[in-house]
């Protein structure tokens, strides 16, 4: 198992093979969702094998987007099983990086600590400074798609996200959400 080399193929995949209307799920998101999850491995001292996985879900959580924008979880869970065996992962290893990849998910529902992290890895931008260019993405993403009209559906669409969003980790609790609700607030009273 060598994450380096996974990330270089995944890296590379994704960047010749996602559709250019991936505003927000392109290589960027996954590469920030990996740097997101390396600080909670750093914070938390996670143990190098948890470590490993949670860089490998990290990695594998939107691969799914190859192929479709519809459930796009479970086809990167299958894309799991597929390469995965080649990279010296278990059955039992592979079944914990689907059960990250599942956790991130909405609305989220992680179990472990390893699903926490990494769902609040995949929306830490909520509670950060970058919240509006990201949103930005996603709003670009969505229009692309024909999933909204324009901006009044937009900014009412994530005003009710955050609203029924919630951090999982201590951290992202202590440190993100009052940002959140800072974005939140400021959406409000558009």
């Amino acid at each position: 198992m060598n994450i380096t080399k996974l990330k270089r193929y995944i890296a590379a995949k994704l960047g010749s093979e996602l559709s250019e209307k991936l505003t927000y799920h392109g290589i960027h998101h996954t590469l920030s969702v990996l740097n997101s999850c390396n600080q909670y491995i750093r914070r938390m001292h996670i143990p190098p094998a948890e470590a490993y996985l949670l860089r490998t879900a990290a990695l594998m959580h939107d691969t799914g987007y190859l192929w479709s924008i519809e459930n796009h979880e479970e086809k990167s869970m299958a894309f799991a099983w597929e390469i995965l065996p080649f990279w010296n992962y278990s059955a039992l290893e592979i079944n914990q990086v689907n059960g990250m990849i599942r956790a991130t998910k909405i609305p989220q529902s992680p179990t472990t600590l390893l699903e926490q992290i990494i769902g609040d890895a995949d929306l830490d931008y909520l509670g950060t400074d970058s919240f509006h260019v990201i949103s930005e993405q996603l709003f670009d993403e969505l229009k692309n798609y024909g999933r909204i009209s324009g901006r009044q559906e937009w900014n009412q669409l994530q005003i009710k996200f955050l609203q029924n969003h919630s951090y999982h980790t201590p951290y992202a609790l202590k440190y993100r959400e009052p940002v959140k609700q800072k974005h939140l607030q400021d959406l409000l009273k558009k």
